[in-house]
């Protein structure tokens, strides 16, 4: 099958189940954590410091290595970086699983977060190849981007389920079976996508994967050290330098990694940086809203999981609509809609205070976010890869899925950095609550910059444009 070529309509469906579980894997595996860090700690002996690594360790690889793994896909075939990616990560989840030791856990979360840098990028780029531009893809890319919301919400819940009646290595030991069915099934269902031979941009992939987890590790130790620590500062100077390096050698090399006429088109453009300022704000209400949950209101982990149902459930729904509404009111008013019900929710959510109650505080906004991510994700991944060449489609894979993983990295380290500012004497669970509600506010922030981003350089444009067809047809 040539790169032009999709899928024949009888196996479509195969193929799209496969990339969707492949994907969830890796979308569990970032949140299923966060709610079992209490029993990770208690049992692997991390300290305070130590055990925000268990995060950012995988954040980091992921994040680092993206834009390589997608351009080894587009030169070695995705089917099999697909198979390989899926491999590594499964055997990194196994290691994990039994890790007996902080090292032990963090090296096998850096190589599970490297598996996924190299399986996620072909996961989105494999459905761009297998599905017909059009409805079919459309629906394709509602469902792949419906996991994403709702995986994240889902491994909260079986995070924190599993943490408390059985044991958190569970959450990692049960994707052994599912990677291993994955690369079969893959082998058999999907063909192998046109190779382009050619050299790798290592020049481009080296300074990519360097500056970029730079900036993620000086953004996170930041939280800690503070924003004068000298090697804070080093890393931050040392990404700037690097990632300034890399558009310059991207601008120059005859086969870049990341091509920058990708960023020719606003729209696309404005998709890539709304797509990290969303993902930034979602993981804040993840991390936070757990925080509040367990050290203010006494939830337990497996009760705290549970408590992000009415989120998880109206996402959901509301991602398995998202096709009708795409061609009712057109992808950027769609997006524009959902950003907006996701930052009045994050705006309610952010008033929380010792003394609210989980119905009227936290449920109710819970109810706005999950409905707001559910018609957000599609249309911002949908605006990331329109209008690609097939032989870029691996390159906007990659750029789309780096602006999630450094929205979710960054966004992380940066919320929390804020939420310390201005806490004065505050300590215990008065400290907590301030924390939280001051990274809700900032969450919140980042929505609006997300929503003013979008307007103007997603819905305003394709206005203007569905004017001026207007006017010529009258004409």
């Amino acid at each position: 099958m040539t790169m032009s070529e999709t899928s024949p309509p009888s196996r479509r469906g195969a193929v799209l189940a496969i990339i969707l579980m492949s994907y969830v894997m890796i979308v569990l595996d970032i949140s299923v954590v966060l709610t079992g860090l209490p029993k990770i700690q208690q049992e692997l002996n991390f300290s305070d410091a130590g055990l925000s690594w268990v995060q950012s360790a995988y954040t980091l690889t992921f994040g680092g290595f993206l834009l390589l793994g997608a351009r080894a896909g587009d030169v070695l075939g995705r089917r099999r970086l697909f198979v390989a990616g899926l491999a590594l990560f499964t055997v990194a989840s196994v290691a994990i699983g039994f890790a007996l030791s902080p090292w032990w856990m963090l090296v096998a979360r850096a190589i599970q977060g490297l598996g996924a840098a190299i399986l996620a990028p072909s996961t989105l780029a494999l459905l761009q190849t297998n599905f017909p531009e059009g409805p079919e893809r459309t629906r394709a890319v509602s469902y792949y981007s419906a996991v994403a919301g709702i995986g994240a919400s889902v491994g909260l819940v079986m995070g924190g389920v599993v943490a408390d009646w059985l044991s958190w290595r569970v959450g990692f030991l049960i994707n052994l079976p599912i990677g291993i069915g994955m690369m079969l099934a893959a082998r058999r269902y999907i063909a192998e996508t046109a190779r382009h031979p050619g050299r790798f941009d290592v020049a481009g992939a080296l300074s990519s994967t360097i500056g970029m987890s730079a900036l993620v590790y000086g953004v996170v130790r930041s939280a800690d050290a503070g924003w004068s620590d000298p090697v804070t500062v080093a890393a931050l100077l040392g990404a700037v330098l690097l990632l300034a390096f890399f558009v310059l050698n991207e601008w120059r090399a005859a086969q870049p990694i990341m091509p920058l006429r990708l960023f020719a088109s606003r729209a696309r453009a404005g998709a890539y940086a709304a797509r990290a300022l969303f993902l930034g704000a979602m993981i804040g209400f993840f991390f936070f809203t757990t925080q509040f949950l367990q050290g203010v209101a006494d939830f337990g982990p497996a009760l705290t999981g549970l408590a992000f149902l009415p989120a998880t459930l109206v996402n959901f729904a509301v991602a398995m609509v998202v096709p009708r509404f795409t061609r009712r009111f057109g992808n950027g008013r769609l997006l524009a809609g959902g950003l907006t019900l996701t930052l009045v929710g994050m705006a309610w959510l952010s008033r929380i205070s010792m003394g609210t109650s989980y119905l009227a505080g936290i449920a109710l906004p819970m109810m706005l976010i999950g409905a707001g991510q559910g018609f957000t994700l599609s249309p911002l991944t949908a605006a990331g890869i329109a209008g690609v060449a097939p032989e870029d489609a691996g390159a906007a894979s990659g750029v789309v899925n780096v602006a999630h993983q450094l929205g979710n990295s960054l966004g992380l380290g940066i919320l929390v950095a804020v939420s310390a500012i201005g806490a004065g004497p505050l300590d215990g669970r008065e400290l907590l609550t301030y924390r939280v509600g001051t990274a809700l506010t900032a969450g919140a922030t980042m929505l609006a910059i997300a929503l003013l981003l979008v307007l103007a350089l997603i819905v305003r444009p394709a206005r203007a444009q569905r004017l001026a067809r207007a006017s010529q047809a009258g004409a």
